[in-house]
């Protein structure tokens, strides 16, 4: 039976697909989820006008802005109830995980287990109701004078009700996308917050397509440059799948036992460290991080312009620096990811508790001494991959940003939605493939238990 089962682990038998009952439901859940999502993602905020929201879309159009609304699926350009996304839920996480490395008192509620995460998850839920709140003020100030010079209102009857309406509204939709992100964490496939992410990301991608292809038509691209997208956009999709599936394996021994014949054997095993441990998620705390301040500035700054002083002077001049393809927006950007990549690999691996694991399980790394010295081996060995995997994560998000803006294309292909979509992507169909062996594995214990009986 078990090198049946081996068999199975190797190669997972697709044609059992309808067979899996429990994952075609958590799949269908997954998929309603996503379209509910992508259905309010066309519902307004109450008091805005289409007409002026066309004009703010048009001349924000190559900022910063598009890459918040390619996050968030288009909901940006056209103010829908989830206009910020699940960016303000990203963001408060990183304060809490970070305040939680810092602060004696949230690091002893995290090690109190499942009560500890659901008062650090409650504490969250909390940061993102301020932020959102935050962003949503500056958010409804900025669309009540923008358009105002040329005679344009994108707000129907500006005032403090329109302000709280659209910070209620604004909260209302985030707080609800984090709770179809946690749904479909525990009833669907696959992380829900990426899902959502991903789903925004993939809406905008026959827009972007089309838009390449409108310039070729028009000439305002050329077909050289249309070709070389296309063909680095495939080169990138396969370079993230070579260095996702890269791993250093360190080499785990075992002392020798005693078998059933009597013989001692010594076993082996291997412990896999990923190039990229930390995956996805530093380019997403990375833009999260640094798209709160953007917005509440670009949208700040649409009331700045009408008025005279010092802070409107630097909110118009912070807009103009932070521009797509612009040095500092890059250096803060890709600070950020390397930062996080190492702060992030950080959480999930620990080389102390890993040690003491192979210590109490007898395991050692031949040629190091167990216990502080195997972890001291791991933190070197882990350090050293970091290193490459920050360099990898980088390269990927900036260079686009670099070409782009060099080639002066009008609208946004980051290398940071291609590496979302493929990660996500590779993360939920290993999720499935899970599920089938799981499946297969229940099948052939019961045909196991059935030739049993028969004996």
């Amino acid at each position: 039976m078990a090198s049946r089962a081996d068999a199975l682990a190797t190669n997972i038998n697709l044609s059992k697909f309808g067979e899996a009952t429990e994952l075609k439901k958590r799949l269908w859940f997954t998929i309603g989820v996503l379209i509910v999502f992508r259905l309010l993602s066309f519902i307004p905020l109450p008091g805005i006008d289409p007409t002026a929201l066309g004009l703010l879309a048009n001349q924000t159009r190559g900022g910063v802005l598009d890459f918040f609304n390619t996050f968030s699926g288009g909901s940006l350009e056209r103010m829908s109830i989830i206009a910020l996304g699940v960016m303000p839920y990203i963001t408060a996480s990183i304060v809490v995980q970070l305040a939680t490395s810092l602060s004696p008192t949230l690091n002893a509620i995290k090690k109190e287990g499942e009560s500890g995460r659901k008062r650090l998850n409650q504490y969250t839920r909390y940061g993102t109701v301020g932020l959102t709140a935050i962003q949503g003020w500056f958010i409804a100030v900025g669309l009540e004078s923008f358009g105002a010079q040329q005679g344009v209102q994108a707000v129907v009857d500006p005032g403090m009700l329109f302000r709280i309406t659209a910070v209620i509204s604004l909260i209302g939709g985030t707080m609800f996308l984090m709770w179809l992100g946690e749904q479909i964490t525990s009833r669907g496939v696959g992380n829900g917050v990426s899902l959502i992410i991903m789903a925004g990301i993939v809406a905008q991608l026959p827009k972007t397509l089309l838009n390449l292809f409108e310039g070729g038509r028009t000439g305002s691209l050329s077909p050289l440059l249309i070709i070389t997208i296309v063909g680095a956009a495939l080169g990138l999709v396969a370079f993230i799948c070579f260095m996702e599936r890269a791993q250093r394996r360190v080499l785990i021994q075992y002392p020798k036992r005693q078998t059933q014949r009597g013989m001692m054997q010594a076993d082996r095993s291997h412990l896999p460290l990923k190039i990229n441990t930390a995956n996805v998620i530093p380019p997403i705390f990375a833009s999260s991080l640094l798209l709160m301040p953007l917005t509440i500035s670009q949208f700040a700054g649409q009331q700045a312009t009408q008025g005279q002083g010092w802070w409107g002077d630097f909110l118009i001049t912070l807009n103009q620096y932070l521009q797509h393809g612009s040095p500092i927006y890059m250096a803060l950007y890709g600070a950020g990811i390397i930062f996080f990549t190492f702060f992030y690999t950080a959480v999930v691996f620990n080389p102390e508790e890993t040690a003491d694991n192979l210590k109490r399980n007898g395991g050692f790394i031949p040629g190091i001494r167990p216990g502080k010295n195997t972890a001291d081996y791991l933190d070197y060995v882990l350090t050293r991959i970091t290193v490459v995997g920050a360099a990898y994560l980088t390269l990927i998000c900036l260079l686009p940003e670099y070409l782009v803006a060099a080639a002066g294309i009008p609208f946004y292909l980051g290398g940071t939605s291609l590496l979302i979509v493929v990660n996500v992507t590779m993360d939920t169909v290993t999720q499935i493939q899970s599920h089938l062996l799981a499946h297969q594995y229940g099948d052939l214990i019961k045909k196991a238990k059935l030739k049993g009986r028969i004996r």
